[in-house]
C-alpha cells in the first residue's frame, strides 16, 4: 500500500509547501505552464516599470526584475509564496524586450533572422511573511532560419509577437518554424523554465516545518 500511495504522489505533495501559491504574472503562457505541474495557485498581475534598471547584464535584469514583481505581490497579500518571473532575448550584446509597435516586432525579427540569440529568464520566489527570497536564471540559445520579409509580416499580422520578448514565441506556428535549432530548456523560451522552478521550490520548501 506504501508503494502505491508514492506513485500517486504530485509534485505539489512532494513540495509540500503550507502556504498559498502565487504567480506574479499578466502572463498566460507563464499561467499554462505552471499548471503543467500540478501545483494549485492564484495570479496576481504586478504594476512595475519593466524598463528601469541599473545594470545592462541580462543575467542580472532578469533577476532583479524577477524579484521586483514578486516583492511588489507579496507586500500586498500574507501567508504566500510569490513567484516572480521575466524573460529577455539578447542578441549580439543587444536587448531585446516586448516591440513597442509592428515595425519594431518587424525589425527585431529582421535582427535576429539567420543569427543565434539567447533567451534568458529570471525566476525569483519570496515568502510574503518572513521576506525571504532567491532568485535564479535559465539560459537558452536560439538559432533562426533566415527569415523572408513576407513570413515576418504575416506573423506580426496575428498580433502574436507584440507581447512577447523578441518579438516571436516559439510556441506559435510562425515561431515554431522560424526556430532551427535550441540548446538548453524549451520552457525557458516559452517564458518559465520548469526545471529550475521546481529545483528552486523544492530548496525554498526546506525554510518551512514539516508537519
Amino acid at each position: 500500500m506504501q508503494n502505491i500511495q508514492k506513485q500517486n504522489q504530485s509534485l505539489a505533495d512532494l513540495l509540500n509547501i503550507p502556504k498559498d501559491i502565487v504567480l506574479a504574472s499578466s502572463s498566460p503562457r507563464r499561467k499554462k505552464l505552471l499548471e503543467t505541474l500540478g501545483i494549485s495557485f492564484h495570479i496576481m498581475h504586478p504594476k512595475i516599470d519593466e524598463n528601469n534598471f541599473k545594470t545592462t547584464n541580462p543575467i542580472d535584469i532578469v533577476q532583479e526584475l524577477a524579484h521586483r514583481k514578486a516583492k511588489e505581490i507579496a507586500l500586498q497579500i500574507k501567508n504566500a509564496l510569490v513567484i516572480g518571473a521575466d524573460t529577455i532575448v539578447v542578441c549580439d550584446g543587444k536587448l531585446f524586450n516586448k516591440p513597442s509597435d509592428k515595425q519594431e516586432a518587424f525589425n527585431y525579427l529582421k535582427y535576429l533572422s539567420n543569427r543565434t540569440h539567447t533567451v534568458y529568464t529570471g525566476i525569483a520566489l519570496y515568502d510574503s511573511d518572513t521576506n525571504e527570497s532567491l532568485v535564479a536564471n535559465e539560459q537558452t540559445q536560439v538559432s533562426f532560419r533566415e527569415l523572408d520579409d513576407d513570413e515576418i509580416w504575416a506573423y506580426i499580422g496575428t498580433g502574436s509577437p507584440l507581447d512577447k520578448a523578441g518579438a516571436y514565441g516559439i510556441q506559435d506556428d510562425f515561431g515554431a518554424v522560424f526556430v532551427n535549432k535550441i540548446v538548453g530548456d524549451f520552457y525557458n523560451i516559452v517564458g518559465l523554465p520548469l526545471t529550475l522552478l521546481y529545483l528552486k521550490l523544492k530548496e525554498f520548501s526546506k525554510n518551512y516545518t514539516k508537519i
